[in-house]
């Protein structure tokens, strides 16, 4: 054993290394070129195709269905996910589970999207009859448009042959990825097609660090008495106090309408330390015109100014008035950062 561990911390690793990446390189470049062999399909009759596809599924009532056997169906399961995410109702049914009971899922209001890269998937036939018996809308994603479900399809996305990264040519692996990067790619002009927000994104996505990200400034800042502040004109002797008691590590200055005037942190009181600190007027301190923002502003973006400014906490104004503050700390708790 331990002469092993020593051949596996000597020469061995080097001598594998190089043919190791070379195959990782090799399998990347396959599945390159068939990422751009379908950008050009795109612009070149496919992107038609592409079109007719986001009008079907956009103009349903219902769901979208994905399905697809074997790899087909792994990829189906995830272009199913990504769609349901951003805006679009969908789900996957497996081939074999549908014949068997589960065509009953499917309504007349849905849609159907069967993946085969060769478009004769034994599987996928009472899928196909079924949509056809109900006029159920029906798009290919196949290599072959004369195939068994390119002929019966209402829209064809016909993907262009490419070699397997696989070295027998055998192994679904860039015909995989093409029919991933085509289901994304639906996806989005589907999701820009409908004017999907961050804030419906959020809906769908409340767990988790994405969720948190989604949240708004109102969910996370601190607001009411525990906001740290004091008047124009105030002493820094009583800023100071505000200061201490709230713990923020600044404290915002406010004029009589309740207006940001500016804020005072440990920075500001570093530049102007001098004997006669206490006594002077916390306006002779401040920055002026701090930075701020909104509580209908996302969290996450609470997050990018704290880090571009370098600052720790900002206040939140609604109005012109300060209704709260929110602090890095608070984004770190929220799982935002």
């Amino acid at each position: 054993m331990a002469k092993l561990k020593a051949m596996h911390q000597g020469r061995e690793p080097n001598e594998r290394a190089a043919p190791l990446i070379a195959s990782a390189v090799r399998t990347l470049e396959a599945e390159g070129g068939g990422i751009a062999a379908l950008v050009a399909a795109l612009g070149n009759g496919v992107g038609q195709s592409f079109v007719e596809a986001v009008d079907l599924i956009g103009g349903i009532r219902g769901r979208l269905i994905v399905s697809g056997m074997g790899k087909s169906g792994h990829i189906a399961h995830k272009i199913a996910a990504t769609l349901a995410s951003t805006g679009t109702p969908s789900f996957f049914v497996h081939p074999a589970e549908a014949s068997h009971g589960d065509l009953g899922m499917i309504t007349r209001d849905d849609a159907i999207m069967a993946l085969s890269w060769s478009g004769e998937t034994s599987e996928l036939k009472n899928l196909i009859d079924y949509s056809r018996r109900f006029r159920i809308g029906l798009i290919a994603v196949t290599s072959n448009a004369d195939s068994t479900l390119g002929q019966a399809a209402d829209v064809v996305l016909t993907l262009p042959q490419a070699r397997e990264a696989c070295p027998h040519n055998l192994a679904p692996t860039t015909s995989s990825l093409m029919q991933l990067a085509l289901g994304d790619a639906l996806a989005v002009a589907l999701l820009e097609s409908r004017g999907f927000t961050a804030v419906d994104f959020g809906v769908l996505h409340p767990g988790g660090q994405l969720g948190a990200q989604l949240k708004f400034v109102r969910d996370v800042m601190h607001k009411g008495d525990a906001i740290p502040l004091v008047q124009l004109g105030s002493l820094m002797s009583e800023g100071m106090v505000v200061i201490s008691a709230k713990g923020f590590g600044c404290v915002g200055v406010i004029d009589g309408k309740g207006k940001l005037a500016g804020i005072i942190t440990d920075g500001d009181l570093r530049r102007h330390m001098r004997p006669d600190l206490l006594e002077a007027r916390v306006e002779d301190v401040m920055t002026a015109r701090p930075k701020t923002i909104s509580p209908t502003q996302l969290a996450s973006e609470a997050l990018e100014i704290l880090n571009s400014s370098k600052i720790t906490a900002l206040m939140v104004e609604d109005g012109g008035k300060v209704v709260g503050i929110v602090h890095l700390h608070d984004l770190l708790r929220a799982g935002v950062a």
